[in-house]
């Protein structure tokens, strides 16, 4: 288990814990008094640090090394996945899977999703959930095939932006973007977006037009991240705590702003403590939403999304 540095209390109690649990077995003396005062104190420990995070501790969450991505979702949430590949025109952008998939065993959907990849090797094939063009092309042909079946379609948002490379300029990187935008605005199939780790700018926004967006509770979502927001108002990454604080970024900032629907509870330790847990949160959700989603009529279903964007921003009129 990795700890961030606001984490540290907890990582000396779990080690007093290894320890007291070697020490019991070479010896073979109880501690188990002693283990479940430990595990009492871990728990106050863990209340404390969590009920009482800043913005910037919020962000460093989102991105912990251990949270779950979109394949582990796939993994616990759903059954019999198949995985589709391309966009038919360039490649198969590994920043974004998706495919058909079962919920519950009753309910077919398509899900689609960044991908950041959990090791060195593989965060390099996935491009650390950055995608190309293609990859927001490979997700709008899902969703096509989605609407084509009628089945609903559940997107995970996680990346830290649209990859700015050289290529994925000249391959239309912004297009590929506001296509998407105006497609998934008129998609006649429900569409459920969550964000579950970082949602950055345009990238978290290629598939994240939906009838219900959710955060997971330590997450955020924004036009820009701190270290880019911090590095051109003082041209340093030194001041990354202050631009988390100012850009009003976390899941109940977007839930005051009503830019998203709601907030989806994480268990106390967050989502990378408990995985399995937050799986089954998530599950829950989507089998009640998906259901209160269907049974609203499809040209209803269009109107409100549209109208809900439509009212989105502050402007005056001079």
């Amino acid at each position: 288990m990795q700890y961030l540095d606001f984490e540290k209390p907890l990582e000396a109690l779990f080690e007093e814990v290894e320890k007291l649990k070697e020490v019991g077995a070479k010896t073979n003396v109880d501690v188990s008094s002693t283990l479940k005062e430990l595990s009492k104190k871990i728990d106050k420990t863990r209340k404390d640090i969590y009920s009482n995070l800043n913005d910037w501790q919020r962000v460093q969450l989102s991105r912990h090394p251990e949270r779950p991505y979109t394949n582990y979702y796939i993994e616990k949430i759903f059954s019999r996945y198949q995985e589709l590949h391309g966009d038919r025109n360039v490649k198969d952008d590994k920043a974004i899977v998706g495919g058909f998939a079962m919920l519950n065993d009753t309910e077919s959907v398509m899900v689609i999703g960044h991908q950041k990849g959990i090791n060195t090797k593989m965060r390099q094939l996935r491009n650390f959930g950055m995608a190309n063009p293609e990859g927001y092309r490979k997700a709008l042909r899902l969703m096509k095939l989605a609407e084509k079946f009628n089945k609903p379609i559940v997107t995970f948002i996680d990346t830290p932006g649209a990859f700015p490379g050289l290529e994925a300029e000249e391959r239309g990187q912004g297009e590929a973007i506001a296509r998407n935008l105006f497609e998934m605005i008129n998609l006649k199939v429900p569409v459920i977006c969550i964000i579950i780790g970082e949602g950055a700018s345009g990238g978290a926004l290629g598939i994240g037009i939906g009838d219900r967006v959710m955060m997971l509770e330590n997450t955020w979502y924004s036009v820009i991240s701190p270290e880019s927001c911090s590095s051109i108002l003082w041209r340093t990454w030194d001041f990354k705590e202050r631009a988390a604080e100012e850009l009003k970024l976390t899941s109940k900032h977007m839930m005051d702003f009503g830019l998203v629907d709601g907030i989806i509870p994480e268990p106390l330790g967050g989502a990378h403590t408990f995985p399995e847990e937050m799986a089954v949160i998530i599950k829950d959700y989507l089998v009640k939403t998906i259901a209160e989603l269907k049974a609203i009529p499809e040209e209803d279903r269009i109107q409100q999304r549209i109208e809900k964007f439509s009212k989105m921003g502050f402007y005056e009129e001079a």
